[in-house]
C-alpha cells in the first residue's frame, strides 16, 4: 500500500484540500480555506504547513485581526453557503484558542459548520507547563481548551499521528450532517503538529460528502395532513431551516395553494418576498400587529426549520388559542418535537413536497380566513412603511427612518448583516427583502461583534453581492479590527453604523422594567455620584474607521444620508457611513412580549409598576 510521509499538520492540509459536499447534483469545496493567527502554538506545525502545500492544493490562508471575529467570518461564510461549504480556523496556545470559546457558542446554537483548530499543551509532557498553558491540580489531561465540550458538536485531541485517521472523517461526516452540524473541535498538541507519520495515500483521495435530504414517514405526514385539513385558522412559522433546505420556492408554493399565512423568524426572514401575498412578516416578541393577531387565535401552527426560541414564541404568549396544536418541521428531532408538537423530522422541502401531495383535493383555508390574512397585510404593510419613511423636520434622525432609506437605496437584493441590539428587531420589523438572501441575521446567539466579521464571510462566499452591514456602536467598539482585514483582502461592503453613544436595546430594556437608565450609556465617570453617567463621550467613529483603511462619509441629515448611500453604493472597498441617531425615538413593541423578569421587591415605584404588569403577562404564558 502507498503511502506517504507527511507531518500531522502537512496531512491534515493535504485531507482538507480534498474535501467536496455535493447537494441536488452540484459539487464543492467542504473547506474553502484557513483563517489562521499564528503563536508559539501553531506556527511551526500549521503554519509550516499553510505555507508549503496551502497553494498546491488550493487551500488559501487567510489573516484577520482577531480570533473570534475570524470563526464569525467562517460562521457567515457558512450561512451564506447554505452550510455546504465553510473554513477552518487555527489559534495559538491559551488566549488564541479561547478566543474563539464565543464563537464556537454561536456556529453551535446557529446550526453552522465551522472547523476548529486550537493549538495545545505538549502532548509528551515535557515542556510542562509550556507557556500560556493553565495548569489543573488533580487532572493532567486537562486544557483550556476542554472549554469547547460543550460548545462543539464534535471535540477530540490528537495526541498520536495515527489518532487523525479515524477523527478527520469523523468531524467531516458532522460538519455535513445538517441535523449535527455546529462547531467542529480538533485540537492540536504543540509537538503533534510537527510529528511525522507514514499516511496510507488513499487517505487523501478526493472525497464528496453528500449533504442529505432526509424524507419524512408516510404514516407522520398523513398525520399532519389531517390536521391540516382540520385547522380553519393555520399559521406556518418559517424558521432558517427552509433556507438551508433551499425550500423557498416550494414553500410559496404550498402557501398560495392552501391560503395559509407565513409568519417570519430573524432565521427564516427572506423565505418569501415581502410583497408575497401570504408574508405576513414577523411574528413573537419583535413581530408585527399582522402576525402576532394570527397567532394569538392560531388552531394550528406549523412549524418549519425553526428552533421555537423564545422571541418567536413571544415567551410561550403568542399561542393563545385553547386548543392550539403545532406540527414541527425540522432535521433535527429535538427541535421538531417543541411545543408538544407532531414532529415531522424531515428536509424541509421534501416535508412540504410530501405534504402537499398528501392534501390533494384539499381546497385550503375558508375565503373569510384569507380575506382577514389579506385585511392584516395590508395594514401591517402600510405601518412598516410609516415607520420607514424619513420625516425631516425631526430633530434627530430615527434608527426606523435611517432603516428605509437604505433599504431604498440598495434595494430588496442586497444582503443586510446584523447580529445585536436594537437593530436586528427593527431590521425584522422594517426591512423589506425580494430576495432569499437578502436578509442575513445571526439572532441565535445575538452575538455583539458579529457584523462586521459576517460582512467579510458574506463577500467571500459571493463576490460581487451588495453587502450591507448594521452595527450599532457599542457593537462597533467591540470587533471593528477587521475593517483591516477587509481592506488587506480588498473585499467590498458597506458599514451602516448607528451611532446613538448608548448600548441603545438594554436602556431600553432597563426603563422598561422600570429602572432609570443606568450603566449603559457612553459617558464618563462622574466625579460627584461616581456612576458612569457624566458628560456623554465625544467618540470620533468616522476618523477611527477612516484611520483603518476606509473611505467614510458622517451625515448629518436625512439629505445628506441619501446622497452619501448613493457615493457608497458607487465606490469600492470598504465604506462606512456613521449615522447619528436619536437615543428615544424607537421602533415601539407591536403586541409582542418578551419575558425579562421584573425586580419582586423594590422601593421604586416604576419597578413596581412594571412588576403588576409583568405578573399580568406571566398569566398568559402557556407550557403546553
Amino acid at each position: 500500500m502507498k503511502s506517504l510521509r507527511l507531518t500531522v499538520a502537512q496531512a491534515l492540509v493535504r485531507f482538507l484540500a480534498a474535501q467536496h459536499t455535493e447537494r441536488d447534483g452540484k459539487e464543492q469545496r467542504l473547506i474553502r480555506g484557513v483563517w489562521a493567527i499564528f503563536g508559539h502554538g501553531n506556527v511551526s506545525g500549521l503554519g509550516q504547513a499553510l505555507e508549503e502545500y496551502g497553494d498546491q492544493v488550493g487551500l488559501p490562508t487567510y489573516h484577520p485581526q482577531n480570533e473570534q471575529a475570524m470563526v464569525h467570518a467562517a460562521i457567515a461564510y457558512a450561512k451564506h453557503t447554505r452550510r455546504l461549504s465553510t473554513f477552518a480556523c487555527t489559534a495559538s496556545v491559551g488566549p488564541g484558542s479561547t478566543n474563539m470559546l464565543t464563537a464556537a457558542a454561536t456556529a453551535t446554537v446557529n446550526r453552522l459548520p465551522v472547523l476548529l483548530l486550537p493549538s495545545d499543551y505538549f502532548a509528551n509532557r515535557l515542556p510542562d507547563p509550556v507557556l500560556q498553558q493553565l495548569e489543573h491540580p488533580t487532572e493532567h489531561d486537562v486544557s483550556v481548551n476542554d472549554a469547547f465540550r460543550p460548545l462543539s458538536r464534535f471535540f477530540t485531541r490528537i495526541t498520536r499521528p495515527s489518532q487523525l485517521l479515524s477523527a478527520l472523517p469523523e468531524a467531516m461526516r458532522v460538519l455535513t450532517d445538517p441535523a449535527e452540524t455546529g462547531a467542529v473541535t480538533v485540537c492540536l498538541p504543540e509537538d503533534v503538529q510537527t510529528e511525522a507519520y507514514d499516511w496510507p495515500a488513499s487517505f487523501f483521495a478526493p472525497r464528496v460528502w453528500r449533504i442529505r435530504r432526509p424524507a419524512p414517514e408516510p404514516e407522520v405526514v398523513a398525520q399532519a395532513a389531517a390536521l391540516i385539513r382540520q385547522a380553519q385558522r393555520p399559521l406556518i412559522v418559517t424558521g432558517g431551516g427552509t433556507l438551508y433546505a433551499e425550500a423557498q420556492e416550494a414553500l410559496a408554493a404550498f402557501a398560495q395553494r392552501f391560503g395559509i399565512p407565513v409568519a417570519e423568524s430573524q432565521g427564516g426572514k427572506g423565505a418569501l418576498p415581502w410583497n408575497h401575498p401570504m408574508c405576513v412578516g414577523p411574528v413573537g416578541a419583535n413581530g408585527g400587529t399582522a402576525v402576532n393577531r394570527l397567532a394569538s387565535e392560531a388552531d394550528l401552527v406549523i412549524a418549519i426549520g425553526t428552533r421555537l426560541g423564545d422571541f418567536v414564541t413571544a415567551s410561550k404568549t403568542a399561542f393563545q388559542h385553547p386548543e392550539v396544536r403545532f406540527i414541527g418541521v425540522n432535521v433535527l428531532p429535538f427541535d421538531a418535537a417543541k411545543l408538544s408538537g407532531l414532529a415531522l423530522v424531515a428536509d424541509a422541502r421534501r416535508a412540504l413536497e410530501a405534504l402537499e401531495a398528501a392534501l390533494a383535493g384539499f381546497a385550503g383555508t375558508q375565503a373569510a380566513y384569507r380575506s382577514e390574512v389579506a385585511q392584516l397585510k395590508q395594514e401591517w404593510d402600510a405601518l412598516v412603511q410609516h415607520y420607514r419613511t424619513p420625516r425631516p423636520e425631526k430633530a434627530q434622525m430615527a434608527q426606523a427612518e435611517v432603516i428605509g432609506l437604505v433599504n431604498e437605496v440598495f434595494g430588496p437584493r442586497a444582503t443586510v448583516i446584523c447580529a445585536a441590539g436594537s437593530l436586528p428587531g427593527d431590521l425584522l420589523k422594517l426591512w423589506r427583502c425580494e430576495d432569499s438572501k437578502a436578509y442575513h441575521l445571526e439572532y441565535g446567539f445575538s452575538c455583539m461583534g458579529y457584523e462586521i466579521p459576517a460582512g467579510l464571510g458574506v463577500a467571500l462566499a459571493e463576490p460581487g453581492r451588495e453587502v450591507v452591514v448594521f452595527v450599532g456602536d457599542g457593537s462597533y467598539l467591540m470587533m471593528n479590527s477587521e475593517i483591516v482585514t477587509a481592506v488587506a483582502e480588498g473585499l467590498e461592503f458597506t458599514v451602516i453604523l448607528v451611532d446613538n453613544r448608548a448600548f441603545g436595546s438594554i436602556r431600553g430594556l432597563q426603563l422598561s422594567v422600570g429602572s432609570p437608565s443606568f450603566n449603559n450609556e457612553l459617558r464618563r465617570r462622574d466625579a460627584r455620584t461616581g456612576r458612569t453617567d457624566g458628560a456623554v463621550l465625544e467618540l470620533d467613529f468616522a476618523a477611527h474607521a477612516r484611520a483603518m483603511g476606509a473611505r467614510v462619509w458622517n451625515p448629518q441629515s436625512y439629505q445628506a444620508l441619501e446622497a452619501a448611500l448613493r457615493e457608497a453604493r458607487k465606490a469600492r472597498g470598504v465604506r462606512v457611513i456613521v449615522v447619528p441617531v436619536s437615543l428615544e425615538d424607537r421602533v415601539p413593541s407591536f403586541e409582542g412580549w418578551w419575558d425579562v423578569p421584573v425586580a419582586e421587591v423594590s422601593s421604586q415605584p416604576e419597578v413596581q409598576k412594571a412588576r403588576q404588569a409583568y405578573e399580568a403577562h406571566l398569566k398568559k404564558q402557556r407550557h403546553f
